[in-house]
């Protein structure tokens, strides 16, 4: 794991409620990711600064074990169009832990990097965590995602 300093960024994207509790996140998350490519959500998002995709992860109602909020989103300049149906969310930003995932995507690498997280002993703050699905993750069965953990400075 690096330590990476995290500027403040605003999305705009989808979202849902899920938790990991019985794999409900696996379904729920697979389900948002149909979703977002199947109706070519990123198209639709207005203001966009880069084609990169962020998986957020934030309101947390406690620990990773509680229920929170998942958004798929794209990174943009300014929340003052937000289409129909979707969410603009503001990120103070702050210390990250950066784990980086590489491999197939459809063989459940970024939850494999997620277990690993889980099961170290790091100072998280539980604000908001994300992935990065950048240029290096173009090609699904060859990808490299960042993984991004809010931690205490």
């Amino acid at each position: 794991m690096k330590q990476q300093t995290i500027e403040a960024f605003q999305v705009i994207g989808i979202s849902i409620t899920t938790t990991n509790k019985d794999g409900q996140s696996a379904k729920d998350i697979s389900a948002l990711w149909a979703r977002f490519m199947g109706e070519g959500i990123a198209d639709k998002i207005p203001n966009k600064i880069d084609e990169s995709i962020l998986s957020i992860y934030t309101n947390y109602q406690g620990d990773h074990t509680k229920p929170y909020d998942t958004i798929l989103a794209c990174r943009v300049s300014s929340l003052d169009t937000i289409p129909e149906g979707m969410v603009g969310h503001s990120f103070d930003g702050g210390t990250y832990g950066k784990f980086i995932a590489k491999g197939d995507l459809s063989k459940g690498i970024i939850y494999g990097t997620w277990t690993e997280i889980w099961e170290q002993n790091l100072d998280r703050v539980y604000t908001a965590d994300f992935e990065i699905y950048g240029e290096k993750a173009k090609n699904p069965a060859d990808a490299e995602v960042e993984v991004l953990v809010a931690i205490k400075s």
